[in-house]
Order: C-alpha cells, then structure tokens, then sequence
C-alpha cells in the first residue's frame, strides 16, 4: 500500500465528521506528503495559514492548449509512464506488472467518492490542479520543461490521484469554487491537496475560489502541509 494510499484511508474516515464542525479542535491527521527532518518540518505550514498567502489574480486562460503541459512521460526510464507510476504508488493491492509496464489486477481507493475499484481500467489519473486551471493561475507564463514537471510531478504525493474516470471527467478543469467530491469526507483531504499544489508552484486562486477555501479550511483541522520546492 502507497503512503498516500495508507493517509487517504485514515483522513477520509476521520475528517468526515469535522467538515462541517463549527470549530477545529480534533488533533489534525498526518499527511502523506509530510517528512520528519529539521528541514522538512520548518519547510510546513499549517493550512490555514496556506490559504491566507496564496497569490489572488483574475484568471486567464488566452492562449491555453493541453498539449503546452508534456504529460505521462517516463522520466527514470524504467519503462513505466508517469500514469503506471500513480497507479503502483497508490494501489491497496498492487497490480501485476507485465511487459511495457501494463498492469493487470490490483486495487485502488478512488477518495473522492470513497470506493474500491478492482483493476485499473476504470481510472484516471488526476492532475489535482487541473492542466487548464494551472495555466490561467500562472503556468501560461512557465518554462515548457516547469510545466512538464507539473504535468508528471511524483514528487509531491497530494499533486497526482488515481480516481475513477467518473469524477474525475465530472471534476474537468473546476476548482473548489465550482466543483468539490461528492463524498463529504473526503472534502478536508481535498483541500489540502489543493492548497499544497497552489503553494508549491505559487499559483494563484480567483476571489471565488479563495472565498471556498477560506470557509472549507475554517472548517477542517489546520493540518501542516508541506508542498516542497519545484
């Protein structure tokens, strides 16, 4: 079982209570993302204090095409695209692995809907901050080798997540504004992946989104993130 796997099983369970607690006194869950080092834990900030600096601009999108984003790559050249490698770290049973890196059999946990899903066929790999919302919050003005690390970024566990196809074609290209999962909890984990995203490449939320994200993060425990540098 992936460590985000293992974190999502614990934080969708425990959260779901707290979403929409008047206050965040419970003890916060531990992140998947979240290391133990004297750098790593200077290098956290807690939720909260997250969403309060994020950068606040209109969005943009003149000029966006899915193609500027270079995804599913293999960047160590093991045989295995930046999709097998989300779907290996976060199986609950991992799958076989058969010639080219295809996967047959295995388990995943979609959170946004809280099920099970045998096999991997059934599932998409979601890009937390959508490709097209990344472009219009500051990607449009990135390097193509920064928007490919974007598009293939295993670094940051919160940054890629197997779901299944259904919400992940539901979700698009909206952020917390317009769309969130439907399991309400799973809304808290959600935030944080948002946030830790936002913060690591410094994108910025429209007046809407941080509007959602101040009343959701006022609502779950003011966990630390820690998004790492790109």
């Amino acid at each position: 079982m992936g460590r985000r796997t293992a974190a999502l099983l614990v934080t969708a369970t425990s959260v779901g209570a707290l979403l929409f607690a008047p206050t965040t006194s419970a003890a916060a869950p531990v992140g998947p993302a979240e290391g133990t080092g004297t750098s790593e834990a200077a290098a956290r900030i807690p939720l909260r204090d997250a969403i309060a600096d994020l950068r606040v601009a209109d969005e943009d999108r003149s000029g966006y095409d899915r193609a500027a984003f270079r995804h599913w790559v293999d960047a160590d050249k093991d045989g295995c695209t930046t999709r097998a490698e989300v779907l290996l770290e976060e199986a609950v049973l991992p799958p076989e692995i058969g010639a080219k890196c295809a996967l047959t059999g295995g388990r995943w946990y979609s959170y946004y809907e809280d099920a099970y899903v045998d096999g991997g066929a059934g599932l998409d790999i979601d890009h937390m901050v959508p490709l097209a919302e990344a472009w219009d919050s500051g990607a449009s003005a990135w390097t193509p080798q920064l928007r490919e690390q974007y598009a293939n970024d295993l670094d940051q566990p919160r940054a890629l997540v197997a779901v299944t196809a259904k919400y992940n074609r539901s979700k698009a290209d909206q952020d917390p504004g317009t769309w969130l999962p439907p399991y309400e909890g799973a809304r808290c984990t959600y935030l944080t992946d948002w946030v830790t995203v936002k913060t690591k490449y410094d994108l910025a939320v429209d007046t809407t989104e941080l509007a959602t994200l101040q009343k959701l993060g006022a609502q779950c425990p003011n966990v630390p993130i820690t998004p790492g540098t790109r």
